[in-house]
């Protein structure tokens, strides 16, 4: 039998890490809610009028705002969080701002990442909307 020590330097943790970044990212996720007041749900008080609006729209843009936030503060890769809000039209110049950078560290850091996950074939086509802010780059 070995010991502790020699185990924990040896020892696999891919399954492990894969735990704990995603009980962390589901953390971030809640507590973003919470410190929004909450998600709306259906059945709740007024569903229907906020479901598919504006309103909502734009509660769920400042909610992943809030998640980089705090992903940055926690130190976790935000870069899932990133690609989100590119999806819902959200710049990299306000993305920057969250970050506490500039426009242009912002799309260094996440931009070639977050490019290859929305564009994995190459095709150039991004699958959806995403802000139209890349052309000074």
């Amino acid at each position: 039998m070995r010991n502790a020590p020699d185990m924990a330097l040896s020892v696999d943790l891919t399954a492990a890490t894969a735990a704990v970044t995603s009980a962390a990212v589901l953390e971030v996720s809640r507590q973003a809610d919470a410190l929004l007041g909450g998600r709306k749900a259906p059945g709740d008080p007024g569903w229907e009028q906020w479901s598919g609006s504006d309103a909502e729209a734009e509660w769920e843009v400042a909610n992943q705002l809030l998640q980089l936030r705090l992903s940055l503060a926690a130190n976790l890769d935000p870069v899932f969080i990133v690609m989100g809000l590119r999806r819902w039209g959200v710049t990299w110049e306000m993305i920057a701002k969250v970050a506490g950078t500039s426009r242009q560290a912002a799309h260094e850091r996440w931009g070639k990442r977050v490019t290859g996950m929305l564009d994995a074939y190459g095709t150039g086509e991004l699958g959806g909307p995403v802000a139209d802010d890349e052309k000074d780059f």
